[in-house]
């Protein structure tokens, strides 16, 4: 075993993900091996395993599952403000004020100036 007090933090950290994804697989395999025997032991008295557990008959999943539609994004709102310096540095004045308009405002420009 190596020894954890001389591995830098980097090496520590992909040890620790290494780990995870190593549990990960063999509790996988020990669920897909303790599912065979569960359902061995009930097929023995005649009985399907969700007979017994009261769980629906595992559906086999299809191979190619369609992508649930995504919504449809709002189009972006309309400019209202022009950087006077940048016309191409627009805000609809919604959300977080930009930087240039922030800056306008501070040194005394009216907002009303800057509406396009």
């Amino acid at each position: 075993m190596a020894d954890l007090s001389k591995m830098s933090r980097k090496q520590l950290e992909r040890l620790i993900t290494d780990a995870q994804r190593a549990l990960k697989s063999i509790e996988t395999k020990e669920k897909r091996e303790a599912k065979k025997a569960a359902e061995k032991a009930a097929a023995k008295f005649g009985f399907k395993l969700s007979e017994l557990t009261n769980a629906p008959a595992a559906a086999p999943k299809p191979k190619s599952a369609a992508k649930k539609a995504t919504p449809a994004k709002k189009p972006a709102a309309a400019a209202k403000y022009a950087n006077p310096a940048n016309p191409a540095q627009t805000w609809s004045g919604m959300g977080r004020q930009p930087r240039w308009f922030k800056d306008a405002v501070a040194s005394g420009v009216d907002p009303k100036t800057l509406e396009i």
